[in-house]
């Protein structure tokens, strides 16, 4: 390539061509093919024919039809028998000519517009209340704009954990964003469809809820940007006594993240975070009913279930509907709104809490209900006589 540009740069500069080849030691008619070239040589290997290259038209008929096919799908189909990774490296080559293309606008994040939303799930077990470990989730709530972080830890995925997790983080907010942008999370709704409770809970706020398609991780990146910055910057080297010190930890590290310039927008997001709250929704004016809330009728063993944990109610309520609430910390149950059982929440699934003043009042009532009856008073007994006078015998004979 050196040479091509010499070539061109001294006959440009009025050098004979003869010149330039015996200068050069080149022959004439590389001079002359350097002149007429529009573009530096390249040495350009001849296609060699490979064990691929009896079936490319068969696996370009394929993608042309189906340009998402897997590799080893197509290997299938076209009864190939060779290596599959080699395989899968020339139909990777293949792809791109087939695949239409899907591009991702730059998107503009104004003042107060939307908080993007998503579960995390941290690649570490949390111990729980009865010895055993669980992956959980964490919901997390950036504020578009500021790019200010909120998130939590929650005992399920379930569609009454998410909302009363939203409504905390909102809380913490102190303003409600007009627009709360979701992927397709079972808990908030799939296919354009809410899960129950979610439509009374975005109408409470006044707020729309976005569903994005599937397969567009683009439309909330900046959610899921920063799920990747906490197993990079918050995870490393830490341990968790519990899902509250899990949160507790993570809160405080919350605030330090958020005192960070962030790259895109060459700001800290709690510099930005007044200016989306001016553009936000006021919090409702009264407090949100939400949590999980059942009606039911208490059973002999005087214990209520939820989310695949049983907690205990006081005896007396047996065979009586109770009233079931419960939020992120709490369950109750209240008979005729007086309250017979008041638990903390169970993270472990199985688990049973029991109150030992319910179990002694199960004793004694129990003690109560094996006691025999009294025997009724001899007012209540009636006289033989009346019977024989009824089926027509006197003395024993028929009258």
């Amino acid at each position: 390539m050196e040479d091509w540009a010499l070539i061109r740069r001294l006959v440009a500069d009025g050098v004979p061509r003869r010149q330039v080849a015996r200068q050069l030691g080149i022959g004439r008619a590389t001079v002359d093919r350097a002149l007429a070239s529009d573009r530096p040589p390249k040495y350009e290997r001849k296609a060699a024919r490979t064990a691929f290259t009896p079936f490319e038209a068969r696996v370009r008929a394929i993608l042309s039809e189906h340009p998402e096919m897997p590799a080893t799908v197509i290997a299938e189909r076209v009864d190939w028998t060779g290596s599959i990774t080699w395989f899968r490296d020339n139909v990777r080559l293949l792809r791109p000519d087939y695949r239409r293309p899907d591009p991702a606008d730059r998107l503009v994040w104004e003042p107060g517009d939307a908080a993007q939303c998503d579960l995390w799930f941290p690649p570490k077990r949390i111990p729980l209340e009865n010895g055993s470990t669980a992956l959980l989730p964490v919901l997390v709530m950036v504020a578009a704009h500021s790019r200010f972080i909120t998130g939590r830890m929650l005992p399920t995925r379930r569609t009454e954990d998410l909302l009363l997790g939203s409504w905390e983080l909102i809380q913490e907010l102190g303003r409600v964003p007009r627009r709360l942008i979701w992927d397709n999370e079972s808990g908030i709704g799939r296919g354009g469809r809410l899960a129950a409770g979610v439509a009374s809970f975005v109408g409470a706020l006044a707020v729309k809820l976005v569903q994005l398609r599937p397969n567009d991780p683009e439309s909330k990146g900046v959610v899921e940007r920063r799920n990747g910055f906490f197993e990079t910057s918050f995870m490393p080297g830490r341990t968790f006594a519990s899902p509250a010190d899990f949160n507790a930890q993570f809160g405080d590290w919350l605030q330090r993240a958020n005192q960070r310039p962030v790259r895109t927008i060459k700001a800290r997001p709690v510099d930005l975070i007044e200016a989306d709250r001016a553009k936000m929704l006021p919090l409702p004016p009264v407090p949100l009913l939400l949590g999980w809330r059942e009606r039911v009728r208490l059973g002999r063993d005087y214990y209520v279930r939820l989310a695949a944990s049983d907690y205990s109610v006081d005896p007396i309520a047996i065979g009586r509907m109770v009233d079931v609430s419960a939020d992120l910390d709490r369950v109750r149950v209240r008979l005729d709104g007086r309250m017979v059982g008041d638990h903390a929440r169970a993270w472990a699934r199985g688990t049973t809490v029991t109150d030992p003043a319910h179990v002694q009042t199960a004793a004694v009532l129990r003690h109560q209900a094996r006691q025999p009856r009294e025997a009724a008073g001899d007012e209540l007994m009636r006289d033989l006589a009346d019977y024989d006078r009824a089926f027509g015998l006197i003395d024993g004979e028929v009258a």
